[in-house]
């Protein structure tokens, strides 16, 4: 498959056409493509491992394979539907510069091995900044609707970054440069980011000094009383900003 202007700054998989978004050297052997539902075993074992699951709000605990199936078919809805996006703005302004879409068309962080295999890695989440760490829902909706309500493209947008990676891959710096290539080469250009709030764990130094590394600058860290799925309780949200220059 060629690689249009409405598809830059994707490559793609000669043998599938999947898309991707291939990381810079050191790291040329890792990739970000769409989520497929093959990767529900992966998705499992990964939120079995407490160096992963310690971290997370979100997913159910015990995580069980229909919790993955339900997840992948979700997530690969909006990646699928992104790429139906861009397939559709191809054949209609080829030569026109490149849109904006709400959501992107890759998410899975992957491994290319030696033998050509892939192995599944982990995920970026990228949307409009929902305020995890406000519990008055009355405030928190004074934030969240009018940035949900603002045109993609506005420049006041307040985007978020949910992120995990397997543990076997921790400490080798891919997923710093895997959310660098995602912001550089998609959300800036291709989702019209400008302003990045994050929220991690105040007990979660790995995942704050990741943002760091990126550019990212602390604001605050927030008190809060969270009891996560799998029973830990979280005191503390550290909140970090990453504007465009």
């Amino acid at each position: 498959m060629s690689k249009p202007m409405q598809f830059h700054p994707l490559e793609f998989n000669p043998k599938t056409g999947e898309p991707f978004l291939r990381l810079p050297a050191p790291h040329e052997n890792i990739i970000i493509t769409p989520p497929r539902m093959s990767d529900a075993p992966a998705v499992v074992s990964n939120m079995a491992d407490p160096a992963i699951y310690t971290f997370l709000e979100g997913p159910p605990f015990p995580y069980l394979p229909e919790h993955a199936d339900q997840w992948l078919t979700k997530i690969k809805n909006g990646t699928d539907a992104a790429f139906e996006v861009l397939k559709r703005a191809n054949e209609e302004k080829p030569d026109e510069p490149p849109i904006l879409l709400e959501e992107p068309p890759v998410r899975t962080i992957r491994e290319i091995r030696e033998d050509g295999s892939e192995l599944f890695l982990g995920d970026i989440l990228f949307v409009r900044e929902r305020y995890p760490d406000i519990d008055d829902k009355e405030v928190k909706k004074t934030l969240a609707q009018p940035n949900a309500d603002r045109t993609l493209g506005d420049p006041d947008i307040v985007w978020c970054i949910g992120d995990y990676l397997a543990s076997s891959h921790h400490g080798k710096g891919i997923m710093t440069a895997a959310i660098r290539t995602f912001i550089r080469d998609w959300a800036v250009p291709r989702m019209g980011a400008r302003r990045i709030r994050v929220e991690t764990f105040a007990d979660n130094i790995g995942s704050r000094r990741v943002f760091e590394k990126l550019g990212f600058t602390y604001e605050k860290t927030v008190p809060v009383q969270k009891i996560l799925n799998s029973g830990r309780t979280v005191d503390g949200m550290d909140i970090l900003w990453w504007k465009a220059e």
